[in-house]
């Protein structure tokens, strides 16, 4: 098979080029449908006279429908893009990829979707599916998870189907609140993930950033024990992955202590741990949540970040750590693979 598509690439390349640009248009209108054709054209960054070609071929071929709101896959559809997501991996080489970042890293397993998340939005949502069926076959009975915020880990919970063949699952935020979107902070998600696998969950209701005197404090009231003490020993965590920089501002730290950040060499952030290129942590802001030793100890860490821009991140990160997976995306893997280089 592989042969074949090596083959196929020398002979007809603008084979390739047609079945990849027919799949990006399928997988556009998947997660956006009902969906017009300028909004699509859009999306995709290519001329409304090329789309209207492309559709009344893939409409020939009952792969979608247009009504009054718009276009949307038929079943036949949603099959061929299934059928077809694996084809495009083969194509692009990303096998050869994952195994060779895996081996660099030193890493559990990695996973890679085609696409670059900061040029094409729907390969976020295809992150999310990808990483949401992956945490759905690793989940067992009696797991204790820890769920991070951010957007990232939003659109794999919301892609997670719902779980009936687990029992006594337990989700838990792994660290407290940040920022004001109450949508992505992680006691939101944790509470939606323990609905999808019919589990329970406890909320960590502390802010990030407190002083010294008011987190021991907090720390001292038996609630706030006990769920620490969950958290502490969770067996799963999954997380996001955020360039130091922007995470910083995110996360409202004052100029003074980005400053120190741009200083100590970081370039990448999880779970409120700084990073440097070397995959040392040098830098840690005030919260209460997971510590970087139960992290350590956890038996299987599932990563997801996507986009070019997030490489070095990753890698500071992921580095070395022989119980992570890492589920990205093709822009962020090829720059990681260059930078290994």
């Amino acid at each position: 098979m592989e042969q074949l598509l090596k083959l196929q690439q020398k002979i007809v390349p603008e084979l390739i080029e047609l079945l990849e640009k027919r799949y990006n248009i399928l997988r556009t209108i998947y997660y956006n449908q009902p969906i017009g054709r300028r909004v699509l054209a859009n999306n995709l960054g290519i001329g409304e006279r090329i789309v209207r070609t492309e559709i009344n071929f893939l409409k020939n071929q009952d792969f979608i429908e247009i009504n009054t709101p718009g276009m949307s896959i038929t079943k036949n559809g949603e099959e061929i893009i299934d059928k077809l997501k694996d084809f495009i991996h083969e194509i692009k080489g990303l096998s050869d990829i994952e195994n060779a970042i895996k081996e660099s890293l030193k890493l559990k397993d990695v996973v890679i979707v085609p696409g670059d998340v900061y040029e094409d939005k729907t390969v976020m949502n295809e992150l999310g599916r990808t990483a949401a069926l992956y945490l759905k076959n690793a989940i067992k009975s009696d797991s204790i998870i820890g769920v991070t915020g951010g957007c990232t880990i939003k659109e794999v919970i919301d892609n997670m189907p719902k779980m009936t063949h687990v029992k006594n699952v337990m989700v838990v935020p792994a660290r407290g609140g940040l920022g004001r979107n109450v949508e992505i902070q992680a006691n939101t998600l944790a509470a939606k993930l323990a609905d999808k696998v019919e589990g329970s969950y406890k909320l960590l209701h502390v802010p990030e950033n407190l002083s010294d005197k008011a987190m021991n404090t907090m720390m001292e009231e038996e609630d706030i024990k006990d769920i620490l003490n969950i958290i502490h020993n969770a067996n799963m965590l999954i997380y996001g992955i955020g360039r130091a920089d922007q995470m910083a501002r995110r996360r409202g730290l004052s100029s003074e202590e980005i400053q120190k950040i741009e200083q100590v060499g970081a370039v990448g952030e999880a779970f409120g741990y700084y990073f440097n290129k070397q995959g040392d942590i040098v830098y840690a802001t005030s919260s209460i949540g997971a510590r970087i030793d139960d992290i350590s100890n956890i038996e299987s860490r599932i990563a997801v970040s996507g986009g070019k821009n997030k490489a070095e991140a990753i890698i500071s990160t992921e580095i070395n750590n022989n119980n992570s997976v890492l589920i990205t995306d093709e822009g962020a893997a090829r720059e990681i693979l260059s930078i290994i280089k």
